[in-house]
């Protein structure tokens, strides 16, 4: 086993079928990769909003953080993230964040 750990929820599951996941599976699975990547508690992240800051006002999501939390999204969302894709507005919130994973998984 290579330490990752596999999700199976509603979003695999939707993906598997054909279909891009729901707001609210992207919602939960990008709240969920936040705790993991960056050592965040679930109650503190169960109460971001679209305009709760994330690069520049979480001290845990510097520089280095960004590359574990894409590379992250990549593997659990079942997406593929450019660099031409990544920008700071992309990061400022966890609004931005969520509708940039949501436009991710439409493309498929």
């Amino acid at each position: 086993m290579n330490g990752k750990r596999v999700t199976e929820g509603p979003e695999n599951a939707e993906r598997k079928s054909g279909l891009a996941p729901s707001r609210q599976a992207i919602d939960t699975q990008l709240r969920s990769i936040l705790c993991d990547v960056l050592g965040l508690d679930a109650d503190d992240v169960e109460t971001f909003d679209g305009d709760t800051g994330l690069f520049g006002h979480l001290p845990e999501l510097d520089s280095m953080a960004v590359a574990g939390l894409l590379t992250e999204m990549e593997d659990r969302m079942d997406i593929i993230i450019d660099d031409d894709d990544v920008d700071g507005e992309m990061l400022e919130t966890f609004g931005g964040l969520l509708a940039f994973a949501e436009a991710k998984a439409i493309e498929g």
